[in-house]
């Protein structure tokens, strides 16, 4: 556990359950240790290895930590928006408030009326950040480029998941229609017969709600005679090395908040379709590190797989362009770096008022 004492940041998680905002602040709290940042997290669902608070370290917080008058209550969700607002407000503990808003639409007023309590706000992208009606940074997310590298040993090829075809193409997240899970399966069913060389992987959990969404798309592959050729693999227990197997990786979603699959996938070294939803055109150079369709719109993400499927030569190339891409441009210190700025502005901006 960590000393409150030494706790400047602190980075609440009150959802038990693995999802984007989780897995952001479990990659994104090393990288900020790394760079001396003061930061612990406080919730469930988180590894042990982060530094910790507990609910009952909370009563603490009406004491400003060694060396400065304030703390920054980092919340990523509405709920962890209230906590430090009743913290702050209600308790009159000495917290600085910032919220990372991923949201591609225009919030509820609920949510306006949490974000304009906010001492800041960042967007991960330009497109979250036009829904905001408040001042605002724009900082995206990165990609750690140390877990999520190219192809390295034996165990990274097509070859050592027994699957047949010389190459694969993988679609990986939660099984269901917001994903758009559905529009690969059906761009596969119909590509597939004339790239015999090819192999599709869906890798993902599903939900007991979207158990009969799953259930008739492999009815449909089974009903084209690809079942051997289209494998569902649920959820896996470690994705890194099947984005390191794939030479192509869709990224099909209808809506997304940021979604960090197709950085990951070309850290990997893996060719990249998407569509527009959430961040992925942000991500993408159109022609040089993959291709991107209207979201939703299923013949221009079926042409933008085709294209690559038929053209080994394009695969490697973009793949290539991809990494050097990714590195240079979402290295997730960067994104600790432009966070950690925010996190100065606000610890020095109250200091500054009680000098002056």
């Amino acid at each position: 556990m960590a000393d409150i004492r030494d706790i400047e940041i602190i980075a609440p998680n009150f959802k038990r359950r693995l999802s984007g905002v989780t897995s952001t602040i479990v990659q994104l709290v090393p990288e900020q240790i790394k760079l001396g940042q003061r930061i612990a997290v406080l919730g469930p669902g988180l590894p042990e290895d982060l530094p910790h608070l507990r609910y009952r370290d909370l009563w603490r917080l009406w004491r400003a930590p060694r060396g400065q008058s304030d703390r920054i209550w980092h919340a990523r969700r509405n709920t962890e928006m209230l906590g430090g607002i009743v913290l702050r407000h209600l308790l009159r503990m000495p917290l600085k408030l910032l919220f990372t808003s991923a949201a591609q639409r225009r919030h509820s007023s609920y949510t306006r009326f949490l974000i304009r309590r906010m001492d800041a706000v960042i967007a991960t992208n330009a497109r979250s950040g036009s829904f905001l009606e408040v001042p605002h940074t724009v900082i995206r997310h990165g990609v750690d480029i140390e877990r999520f590298h190219p192809p390295s040993t034996a165990d990274d090829t097509i070859a050592a998941t027994g699957l047949p075809g010389r190459y694969l193409v993988g679609c990986f997240g939660r099984v269901r229609h917001q994903k758009g899970t559905d529009l690969f399966v059906r761009a596969m069913i119909e590509l597939l017969p004339s790239a015999p060389a090819w192999t599709a992987v869906i890798c993902g959990r599903v939900t007991v709600e979207h158990q009969a969404f799953a259930v008739e798309l492999e009815r449909a592959v089974a009903a084209a005679g690809l079942s051997d050729r289209i494998r569902f693999l649920g959820e896996v227990d470690d994705i890194k090395p099947w984005y390191r197997r794939l030479s192509l990786y869709v990224a099909p979603s209808r809506n997304e908040g940021f979604g960090l699959t197709p950085l990951e996938a070309m850290a990997s070294e893996t060719a990249v379709v998407a569509s527009d939803a959430g961040a992925y055109a942000e991500m993408i150079v159109p022609g040089e590190t993959g291709a991107v369709a209207p979201a939703g719109a299923y013949e221009p993400l079926r042409d933008a797989i085709a294209a690559y499927l038929s053209d080994h030569d394009r695969v490697e190339r973009h793949a290539t362009n991809g990494l050097r891409h990714v590195h240079a441009d979402f290295p997730l210190v960067k994104e600790a770096k432009a966070v950690g700025a925010v996190y100065d502005g606000l610890l020095e901006r109250r200091t500054s008022k009680r000098e002056n």
